[in-house]
């Protein structure tokens, strides 16, 4: 697996989770794994707007390889990719399910997620829905709830210092996905 996440500062990213449920779903050693073996990242409720955080988050990931597919079903394209108004509809195979609505929608989200065998339930931040990840986690699919995918991309290539984040990790050494 390579080296481990580095060391972690005594002060966390804010959270709406438990330490437990944190230790549950937001495992620095799963979602190293999810960025470095994910290859195809449906991204549910894609906005077509470039302001928004999910445009925003789903360019990020395109631009650094990562095959993005849209599920809103008001939007025909969204970043030139083909949209797809329901998980359901999609024709090929998905790691993550990446999550940008209300933690009330995430249920039903986690139960297509499931149903069409995608690898992984990524809820964004501030997103929390304990009863979606219990139902991913019993179907065996990784689940990361409260985290950004581009944040904690960024946090493990070592970019988000540039921006003036605190990444938590204690290392003199850059942390790779590959």
């Amino acid at each position: 697996m390579g080296p481990g996440p580095g060391i972690a500062c005594s002060v966390t990213l804010n959270s709406a989770l438990s330490a437990e449920h944190q230790r549950l779903y937001q495992d620095p050693h799963v979602i190293q794994r999810l960025l470095r073996e994910a290859r195809t990242i449906a991204v549910v409720g894609l906005s077509t707007d470039p302001q928004r955080a999910s445009w925003f988050v789903a360019n990020y990931l395109k631009k650094l390889g990562y095959r993005i597919i849209p599920v809103n079903p008001k939007a025909d394209t969204i970043m030139e990719e083909k949209c797809y108004p329901s998980l359901a509809a999609i024709p090929e195979p998905v790691d993550i399910v990446d999550v940008f609505r209300p933690a009330a929608d995430a249920t039903a989200i986690a139960r297509d997620a499931v149903a069409i065998g995608a690898k992984a339930l990524w809820l964004q931040l501030k997103l929390v829905n304990l009863e979606a990840a219990e139902i991913a986690s019993r179907a065996g699919l990784a689940v990361v709830m409260d985290r950004c995918v581009k944040i904690e991309h960024g946090r493990y290539q070592g970019r988000l210092h540039w921006g003036g984040m605190n990444t938590e990790i204690i290392t003199a050494r850059k942390a790779r996905l590959a």
